[in-house]
């Protein structure tokens, strides 16, 4: 089967700045849902911020295995019942791609717990992605660097939690670095943030770029599905305790009864 993918765009640029229209004239998520479908092994289709509940409703979230989220001008325009919606099913086991500067979603930063800032120049610079975790599945067939000619500047200090693995380190022009390909696991959720992706840019057009982020979508892909016992809190009763014991002491609940949340 394949990999059921949504591409989710903010999709405010494309509509409201020539230049960003010209670049992606369809929109930056039908650019990399086109880019992904090349390969047989994912089927990508596309949401943004205007359609109903953002195109990512129980039932079609329930059916995604992997959620890739591009988002800049309008973070808090996305409803709080839909992160949640979301940060639930990255808990199950869907595995979210996070963009450029997807960093200040609101999604991202519900599941990182920090403030995912850093320091930023958008000059054009060269940046050159050095890939420091050859044998990492995200790296997979790229060399050992390559190079986009006009990018926004991210620069550390990047205020995340210290990841699972880092994949890629970008140098810019002006002489910064930044933790550009990161992974993170959440719940039974696999995660990764690849920086690049300015929208006045053509850097989804890279055939580079597009071969990670198809990479990127069969790594954070969880064949085992959704993992729906991880909100189980159950109060076990005594008698059901694996060895032998006795109560001894006052208790708040009744047996059976749920616990506070």
């Amino acid at each position: 089967m394949s990999i059921r993918t949504i591409v989710w765009g903010e999709n405010i640029h494309e509509r409201t700045n020539q230049v960003v229209a010209e670049v992606y004239p369809d929109g930056m998520h039908s650019t990399i849902a086109e880019a992904l479908n090349q390969d047989p092994a994912i089927k990508a289709t596309t949401a943004t911020l205007q359609e109903p509940e953002h195109g990512l409703s129980v039932e079609r979230l329930a059916e995604t295995d992997v959620l890739l989220w591009w988002g800049h001008k309008d973070h808090g325009g996305v409803s709080d019942e839909v992160v949640e919606r979301v940060a639930k099913r990255v808990w199950e086991g869907m595995g979210l791609i996070v963009l450029h500067s997807g960093h200040f979603s609101k999604i991202f930063k519900r599941l990182m717990g920090t403030p995912c800032a850093l320091k930023w120049r958008e000059a054009g610079e060269r940046e050159r992605i050095w890939v420091i975790n050859p044998r990492h599945p995200i790296a997979a067939g790229l060399p050992d660097h390559f190079e986009l000619e006009n990018e926004e500047m991210y620069g550390e200090q990047f205020s995340v939690p210290e990841p699972l693995e880092t994949v890629f380190i970008s140098w810019f022009e002006g002489g910064e670095v930044f933790r550009s390909g990161l992974t993170y696991r959440r719940g039974a959720g696999n995660i990764f943030y690849f920086r690049p992706g300015h929208e006045t840019y053509p850097t989804y057009h890279n055939e580079t770029v597009q071969q990670v982020l198809r990479n990127a979508v069969k790594w954070a892909h969880n064949p085992l599905g959704t993992y729906a016992a991880i909100h189980d809190a159950p109060n076990v009763p005594v008698e059901k305790a694996l060895e032998p014991i006795v109560e001894r002491g006052p208790r708040l609940h009744q047996a059976g009864e749920a616990g506070y949340r």
